[in-house]
């Protein structure tokens, strides 16, 4: 009972489920009872009815009942219409068309009209009438003969709601399913968005009732949309500033660098050139994690993947020189993906770049591409440590980097692919190169080669 409690407060479908099945069941148990009550007494009226047929017959056609003959065919006579017609007091009771059954010994005092009478432990229903020549008959049928014709054809009148109730409490249950089922459609599709969706929801094909909280929650998603856009813009605010008094610092330390001073003073001022650099790389990150967040236009053209790969290479061959890393592009198979071709730079540029940075000196980064079940796939593999699956969910957190790293970088790497990622639905999977040792790592990016206009 409580769990059915539970269930009620929980569930409006299920509450109204529930409450419209027991109103039916309820109406119909009561309109079944009052129907097979009537349907009840209106056969024992038509069955008095018949008596009074039969008196009528006995006196419109001056007949006198007479001692029963014997005959074989009312014996194999049907007992349900069984009428007795006998004299008021007479010992010989007379059938009319069926057997006759035997005697009964009623009182010579009983007025004109319809009685229920017990003779010999059962019971009767008879009319006594004078007829027009003066003689009393009596018309008389066993109640137990007639109950059961009643119930028979009482609970034929009830048969029509036992056979449709069940029925009604099917449609019921299946038009409430139906009902809410806008409210379920509409949360999968918001279950469905990715955090950047925060476009309305429409509400033009959802019901008047519901139509109230999609307004209430359009407005919730205005206002967190401008919120994260003021956010937004202030990191970029904030990042475009600092730029300027780092390039001036850069510039003081570049200056600073070609004066003499003794080799400990040289040394320090190495460390804080690498200070400004890094921090000079976090803003520009910074800028680039926020245009990624930031609403774009949709692409008008679809972009070369090895057209990215060959310019990616250009900005970071030097940094894989450095390294004595070995990178490439296998093989020459091209795929053309409709995406903006900043995010694809973005992307590519920013897996590579990690790929390099943990990989160690004198190892191997692979880029490839191909197409699977319709997507171009991009592949960036290297040899270096890995990514633990018990960090895989988290190494795409800003500034999040994996215990015991020690490699230089500003965390916002992943962070970046993943956000380009969400806006324009590709699908991001992380592997071992080497799945006996777990060492290496495999990025795997799926994007779609149809233009969002074809898409179906």
């Amino acid at each position: 009972m409580d769990g059915l409690k539970k269930h009620l407060n929980q569930s409006v479908q299920f509450k109204l489920s529930f409450t419209l099945s027991l109103a039916i069941l309820v109406v119909a148990i009561v309109a079944g009872v009052v129907s097979f009550m009537s349907a009840f007494d209106e056969a024992h009226e038509l069955q008095d009815d018949v008596l009074r047929q039969v008196a009528q017959l006995m006196d419109r056609q001056h007949l006198s009942p007479t001692p029963p003959i014997a005959d074989a065919r009312l014996k194999d006579g049907d007992e349900e219409s069984r009428v007795i017609v006998q004299r008021l007091g007479d010992s010989s009771p007379s059938p009319v068309g069926v057997d006759a059954g035997g005697l009964l010994p009623l009182p010579t005092t009983l007025a004109d009209g319809l009685y229920t009478l017990e003779v010999s432990g059962e019971a009767f229903r008879v009319l006594v009438k004078t007829t027009a020549a003066g003689e009393r008959i009596v018309v008389a049928q066993e109640s137990g003969f007639r109950n059961e014709i009643a119930r028979g054809s009482a609970l034929r009148t009830v048969m029509p709601f036992l056979v449709l109730v069940p029925v009604l409490l099917l449609i019921v249950a299946d038009l409430v399913r139906k009902m809410f089922r806008p409210i379920a459609t509409l949360s999968r599709e918001i279950d469905q968005r990715a955090e950047q969706e925060l476009h309305p929801v429409d509400e033009r094909h959802l019901p008047v009732e519901v139509r109230p909280f999609v307004v209430a929650i359009n407005r919730l998603l205005a206002r967190v949309a401008q919120a994260m856009d003021g956010q937004r813009r202030f990191v970029a605010d904030a990042a475009h500033e600092l730029r300027s008094p780092l390039t001036a610092l850069s510039l003081q330390a570049e200056r600073l660098a070609e004066a003499r001073m003794s080799g400990q003073a040289r040394e320090r001022l190495m460390t804080l050139r690498q200070g400004i650099e890094r921090g000079r790389s976090l803003l520009d990150q910074l800028l680039t994690l926020a245009r990624a967040q930031s609403a774009a236009e949709p692409p008008k053209s679809p972009v070369s993947v090895q057209g990215i790969f060959r310019r990616v290479l250009e900005d970071l061959i030097p940094l894989a020189e450095a390294k004595r890393i070995d990178i490439g592009v296998e093989g020459l198979q091209d795929a053309q993906v409709w995406v903006s071709e900043l995010d694809m730079i973005a992307i590519v540029k920013n897996l590579v770049d990690n790929a390099i940075r943990y990989t160690p000196e004198g190892g191997r980064v692979d880029l490839s591409v191909g197409m699977a079940e319709g997507r171009a796939v991009l592949r960036i593999e290297d040899n270096g440590p890995g990514i633990p699956f018990a960090e895989r969910d988290r190494v795409f957190d800003p500034f999040y980097r994996t215990p015991g790293s020690e490699r230089i970088g500003s965390g916002l790497g992943l962070s970046i692919v993943q956000a380009i990622a969400s806006r324009i639905g590709a699908e991001i999977r992380l592997d071992f190169a080497s799945e006996a040792r777990q060492t290496g790592l495999i990025v795997t990016v799926q994007l779609s080669v149809i233009a969002p206009s074809q898409a179906t």
